[in-house]
């Protein structure tokens, strides 16, 4: 503050002083006169010196108003004219009126006052169209911040190139951990000679060492079939470019020694906490496994896990160890138990109907009492005639459920299994999961991102044709001896011969065992027959999906209902089998409204194309060549339009969940 604003008595106090000192004056006066006129004289000197003082202030301060005025007027116009932000004036028609020369030396032009906005980015109009306050916009090699003032047309541009170059460069040199897994090692080198032996090792370990090389990973090998390999943002982004084309040469490499050698990738990224990376790398290598290996499984801390690879059919590893002791393991927990509840997917098909009959078998050999959690109103033809064919067995009927019902039996020690899904939202009636604490998961389909929380039992093999088919082993393994009736060793056959297309796809040597075992109980498979057979008119509506088929890209068909049709989902999921079949065609999508309102997609392929991580990317799931999902407040026109677009990045980029 200046000095002389010091110098100034003002106020109301001031004042108050003066009168009080006339006051006493006055009475002086009164008693001695002679102190009084001396009183007198030296407060005149004082209220002369005091004005004096006043109008000195009152100069000063004007010239020091005048001089700050003069000041901030020059300030106002350098900062206006010469500082490194851009301004512009606009009028009602996106015309520049007028712009400070920064934005001139930006755009390299010294006058260009009437031209259009367009002139300086053609992005500049629709954003201020928008509802948009600020935008980030690329001019010539510089990107501007926009700062949007629509009531004023005002724009101005800050120059924060350097500040995105820096979080780029930052984000780009994150720390990204990966576990490198060989998916099948053991079971390939088993019984193979040393030397044999260490060629392909020898092989997988230059292929892998020489993909490291060439993109800067450190790469560690920690045991005979598993890598940590240690790299950053940047070298993540060129490795989901080329699709993690090391997976590929692995594959390939192998084979031409007759071997059928694959990796597993469980990929961290997005935090810069060491362990938290470490925690997250072994848990996308174990959804990667969980998914049927020959993939890449990226996992952040926030956001989709994004898998890259699975374009092989999963080879059978499972064995009938791990079938005994899940099938011990199931006994325990159902013996343990008060009752058993067991609920399959919405929309359930036979697999699911079938499973959760031998799961209510597993209970009533172990003691224990099961129910099967159905709605009625949620099942197809096909279905109906096996629940009709249940309704007349009535040892078998009374165990069947409503949801409503599940709820209000259910206690705190009542086990719930869970068949022929995963994911929470696709259940029966999800607030059982949330009611009880022990839940039990098998299932045969790729595992996602979406998973039960904290199952006390989980029995997932993509490599099994059908979960009936893994139920069967479960039932061939309880210890007490079991006695199955027709009814039920015919709804488990059933699951497998629809999951299989009559033995046909996904079947390996063990579905034969279990249908076998099936038989050797009484499967009736002339009452299969019965329960898929169909009439004239479901045959006559899917020859009417099919023919407006389409083909989108090389061995890629495409057809979709009428918006004013609606289809149930096996007529969709038949039709995309059909269409598979055709000579050339290999992946088939049908698209098509559902009788629920939602917009359905069932995929299919013979294995070239991955349909399970096309129709991820829409939130459904399945198989390599078997896939499906639902859209809700959809219609066929925009759900043609994102599956084209997803199959297209599929073609030319990553596939992302």
């Amino acid at each position: 503050m200046p000095k002389f604003l010091l110098k100034r008595w003002h106020g109301y106090p001031v004042i108050a002083l003066f009168v009080i000192s006339v006051i006493l004056v006055s009475i002086l006066t009164y008693f001695q006169w002679v102190l009084g006129v001396a009183g007198f004289v030296i407060l005149g000197v004082i209220s002369y010196f005091s004005m004096k003082a006043e109008a000195s202030f009152q100069e000063e301060l004007g010239d020091y108003i005048s001089t700050l005025s003069h000041r901030l007027k020059k300030v106002g116009e350098e900062a206006l004219m010469e500082m490194p932000i851009g301004i512009i004036l606009y009028d009602e028609d996106f015309k520049i009126e007028w712009a400070n020369p920064y934005m001139g030396a930006l755009i390299e032009e010294e006058s260009f006052i009437g031209h259009s906005l367009n002139h300086v980015s053609e992005e500049l109009i629709p954003h201020i169209k928008s509802d948009a306050k600020e935008e980030i916009i690329k001019i010539n090699a510089h990107k501007f911040q926009v700062n949007f003032k629509k009531d004023e047309r005002l724009l101005y541009f800050f120059d924060v190139t350097e500040q995105l170059d820096l979080e780029r460069l930052y984000d780009e040199e994150q720390t990204v951990m990966a576990v490198i897994f060989l998916d099948n090692y053991e079971e390939v080198t088993q019984g193979l000679d040393d030397q044999f032996r260490s060629v392909i090792n020898s092989k997988v370990t230059s292929v892998l060492n020489e993909w490291a090389n060439q993109h800067g990973i450190f790469l560690k090998r920690t045991s005979s079939e598993r890598f940590l390999a240690v790299f950053n943002q940047r070298i993540l982004n060129e490795l989901e470019k080329n699709k993690f084309s090391v997976l590929d040469e692995v594959r390939e490499s192998t084979a031409k020694q007759n071997i059928s050698l694959t990796l597993s990738i469980g990929v961290a990224a997005g935090t810069s906490s060491l362990p938290e990376l470490g925690q997250l790398s072994q848990s996308s290598l174990d959804l990667a496994l969980g998914r049927g290996g020959d993939q890449v499984a990226i996992k952040q801390t926030s956001g989709k896990v994004r898998f890259y690879g699975g374009k092989t059919n999963p080879v059978e590893k499972r064995t009938r160890v791990r079938a005994r002791v899940i099938s011990h393991a199931l006994s325990e927990l159902v013996s343990d138990s008060d009752k058993v509840m067991i609920m399959g997917h919405k929309n359930p098909d036979m697999d699911a109907i079938g499973s959760a009959i031998g799961i209510l078998k597993v209970a009533q050999v172990n003691g224990k009492e099961g129910y099967v959690v159905l709605d009625q109103a949620d099942i197809d033809i096909g279905v109906q005639r096996l629940m009709d064919e249940i309704k007349e067995t009535e040892s078998v009927w009374k165990y069947f459920i409503t949801p409503e019902e599940a709820l209000e039996i259910a206690s705190r020690d009542t086990l719930l299994v869970v068949v022929d899904t995963h994911k929470p939202s696709m259940v029966i009636e999800e607030k059982l999961l949330t009611k009880l604490d022990h839940v039990v998961v098998i299932d045969h389909h790729r595992r996602g991102e979406e998973f039960i929380k904290d199952p006390v039992l989980v029995y997932m093999e993509p490599y099994a044709s059908s979960t009936a088919e893994l139920v069967t082993e479960l039932l061939e393994y309880q210890p007490k001896r079991l006695k199955m009736r027709m009814l039920e060793a015919t709804a488990l056959l059933a699951g497998i011969i629809v999951d299989t297309k009559s033995f046909t796809l996904r079947t390996g040597s063990r579905t034969f065992d279990a249908a076998s075992y099936l038989r050797a109980h009484g499967a009736d498979t002339i009452l299969v027959q019965k329960f898929l057979k169909e009439d004239l008119n479901t045959y006559t509506r899917r020859s009417k999906l099919i023919e407006s088929a389409q083909i989108y890209k090389k061995g890629i068909v495409i057809t979709k209902s009428a918006p004013e049709d609606a289809y149930n989902q096996v007529v969709i999921a038949q039709a995309a089998d059909i269409l598979l079949s055709m000579n050339g065609v290999s992946a088939s999508f049908v698209i098509s409204n559902r009788i629920d309102g939602k917009v359905s997609i069932s995929a299919r392929s013979l294995g070239d194309i991955n349909v399970q991580m096309i129709m991820e990317s829409l939130e459904g799931g399945g198989h390599l060549t078997n896939a499906a999902c639902q859209i809700e407040n959809s219609n066929i026109d925009e759900a043609e339009r994102r599956l084209k677009q997803i199959i297209d990045e599929y073609i030319e980029g990553g596939e992302e969940e």
